[in-house]
Formats: C-alpha cells, sequence, structure tokens
C-alpha cells in the first residue's frame, strides 16, 4: 500500500491550531433553553425555535430550513451545524433562559444579572451580523445589589431562570443570591422581593389563577409564595423520605400542569409529583441520573438530565417510554401547541422529536 503525501509547502499551523480550538469550544458549548416561537400556523416545521447557549448568544433557527439543509437525515456524531436567522449576544457571560412575554417580546436572562427583552417582529425583519453582534434591548433589567460593611456592595446576582405573568405585567427572576424578584413591566422596577431560600434559586414558575409563584432552590426545597404579600405559605422537600442525608441534593426544576393543581420537582436522581390543592405527594421515583429539566404533557410527565434519553412518565411514576436523544446531558425540554418536543443540551444540540417519537431533526447551534 502506497502512502498518501501531503503537501505541507502552505501549512498554517496557527489556523490548524484556532480550528481546532474552534472545534472543541463548540463540543463544549451548552444550549440552556429554548422556546418554539409564537406561530399562528399548527404546522411545527413552520416555527421558530429560540436558544440561549453558554456563550452568552441568543439565536433562532428555522425547523423547516433545517430540514431543507438535511438535519433531519445526519444521525451519529456528524450534526450538521444549522444557519441561524439570527444571532447575538445577549448577555456577558452564558445566558441562562429565554421567554416569550405576550408573544411580542423575546426575554432571556442570564448569568449577568440581568433580564432583557427585543421585539420579536423586529428580531425577525432585521439584518443582524453573524459576528459578537449586540442587539440594543428595547428592555433591560439589572438586579439590585446588597449593601455590605462600610457600604460595599455585593456582586450582581445571576438570573438562573424567568417567568413572566403578562396578565398582571409581572417577570418573575429566580436569582443566585437566594432571592426570587417580581419586576414590574410597565416601571421597570423591582416590586416584590421573595426571601426565605437558604441557598440560590434554581427554577420558578408562575401560577397565574392563583396569583402565586413557585420556586426550586439548591437547598433543596421547593417553595409556594403568595405574590400579594410576598410570603411563603408552603415549603415543601420533594426527596423527603426519612432519610437524613449530609448534602441534600438541589431542586433543579418544576412544572405546573394547565390546571395548576398538579407540580412535578426534579431534584437529584429523582421526580415527585404533588397535588397542591391537597398539599401531599402522590409518587416519588428514582432516576439513574440527575434530572435537569421537566414538563407536563397533558397528563403525563416528561424529564431530561445527565443522560441521553427523554424518559416520558405517568403521574404515578412510572416510565412509559424512553427515548434516545442527542445531547449527552440535557437541560431543555420544550413542548410545541402540535405535541413535538425539543431536547437541547451539551455539544450545542438541538434535538426536535415528533409526537410519535420519531427524530424530525438535529442540528448543531452557531456560536458567537
Amino acid at each position: 500500500m502506497g502512502v498518501e503525501k501531503m503537501d505541507c509547502t502552505n501549512w498554517d499551523e496557527d489556523s490548524y491550531r484556532d480550528g481546532i480550538l474552534q472545534e472543541r469550544e463548540t463540543l463544549s458549548r451548552t444550549v440552556f433553553r429554548t422556546a418554539f416561537a409564537p406561530n399562528p400556523n399548527p404546522n411545527p416545521n413552520s416555527d421558530h425555535i429560540v436558544t440561549a447557549s453558554s456563550d452568552g448568544s441568543i439565536a433562532s433557527y428555522s425547523i423547516s430550513a433545517c430540514l431543507e439543509m438535511g438535519c433531519g437525515s445526519a444521525r451519529g456524531q456528524n450534526w450538521l451545524m444549522a444557519e441561524p436567522q439570527f444571532l447575538f449576544q445577549g448577555h456577558d457571560g452564558p445566558a441562562y433562559d429565554v421567554k416569550f412575554y405576550d408573544d411580542s417580546l423575546l426575554l432571556s436572562c442570564g448569568d449577568d444579572g440581568r433580564i432583557r427583552g427585543w421585539k420579536w417582529n423586529e428580531l425577525l425583519g432585521s439584518e443582524v451580523p453573524m459576528e459578537g453582534a449586540k442587539m440594543k434591548p428595547i428592555l433591560d433589567l439589572v438586579n439590585p445589589q446588597h449593601k455590605g460593611p462600610w457600604g460595599a456592595l455585593s456582586p450582581i446576582p445571576e438570573n438562573n431562570s424567568i417567568a413572566v405573568d403578562s396578565q398582571s405585567g409581572s417577570i418573575y427572576a429566580a436569582a443566585g443570591d437566594s432571592c426570587a424578584y417580581c419586576w414590574d413591566m410597565e416601571k421597570c422596577e423591582v416590586k416584590m422581593v421573595f426571601k426565605g431560600h437558604s441557598n440560590y434559586i434554581h427554577c420558578v414558575v408562575s401560577c397565574n389563577l392563583s396569583n402565586q409563584i413557585i420556586t426550586g432552590s439548591e437547598d433543596g426545597t421547593a417553595r409556594i409564595w403568595d405574590c400579594k404579600s410576598g410570603k411563603c405559605i408552603q415549603v415543601i422537600d420533594p426527596g423527603k423520605d426519612g432519610k437524613k442525608v449530609s448534602f441534600p441534593s438541589a431542586v433543579s426544576c418544576i412544572a405546573l400542569d394547565s390546571s395548576e393543581s398538579w407540580l412535578v420537582c426534579g431534584k437529584g436522581q429523582s421526580l415527585s409529583v404533588w397535588n397542591l390543592p391537597a398539599r401531599e405527594r402522590v409518587s416519588l421515583t428514582k432516576t439513574n441520573a440527575s434530572v435537569q429539566d421537566v414538563i407536563f404533557d397533558n397528563n403525563q410527565i416528561l424529564a431530561v438530565g445527565a443522560e441521553p434519553l427523554l424518559t416520558r412518565l405517568n403521574m404515578n411514576g412510572d416510565i412509559l417510554s424512553q427515548i434516545q436523544c442527542a445531547p449527552q446531558s440535557a437541560f431543555s425540554l420544550s413542548l410545541h401547541p402540535s405535541g413535538v418536543t425539543a431536547v437541547s443540551g451539551y455539544g450545542a444540540l438541538v434535538d426536535i422529536i415528533s409526537q410519535f417519537g420519531s427524530h424530525s431533526c438535529t442540528f448543531r447551534c452557531r456560536g458567537l
């Protein structure tokens, strides 16, 4: 056998090194959250999906465009890099969450302690440059700093998650200083601070029917708060089974069903389902890996975590199905009204799974 010859005359060592570094950065980048954009068309293939990533970028991808470029046929590790509709730097540091407010405003939060908002229609219609561009937000809220001795100010606490209540004009933020903040959208100021957790807050959901919020924290508890008084009305310990543990697991994710009567909590390697009107736990399920996101799909539960699996369970905690997904560690679940699910996570991967459990489209997100 002959040895293939390589022409090294024009070898560029710097370009080779830069290419290797760029490839490693891409493989280690994480999509922390996705959200399907509002669209009157019921066909999920005509939708945009918005991503918040560990490099601080906010981007939107057309699912139909990804299918056209072949993202539906590439399997194994040969994931195609999709071209975004827009891509810009939303935060200095990782972007942790994206939500739509009243279908017209795209909100994001991140490690810089900010909640930023952009008009969705303007983003779709604008020419956003690809490389490290910053889009000026129409909303820019910054978490308050705490005063210490001699007037010193604490660092700005990060925002790990946000929830919206457009009826009351409120945004709720789960912050890194163990507090949750309620922001008034009209006045752009904090109108309520929820204090009681002993460690930083991972997640928050809004109970719009009862004017309450629920938070999950690193301290191992979830708390239900009254939004009028700001007081905690119930403390939930999702994994409590009578055994003492030295280092309790964090409540990393929570979700409410559409009736706001049922709550599911992910805590370490367990999932618990709670009947809120009865204030009791109805099931506790042990999982093989830490749970990192969870949502309701009608009367069933979808969960992902530190393994490449999308798990579907019933309300009793029985596993109904498990589907292999692209991210080796998944951080986000998004559900389209049609039943299509988006799973995203490590490796900047987004996996679109049909309501029948097949992989419609898998792509890698572009970075800044």
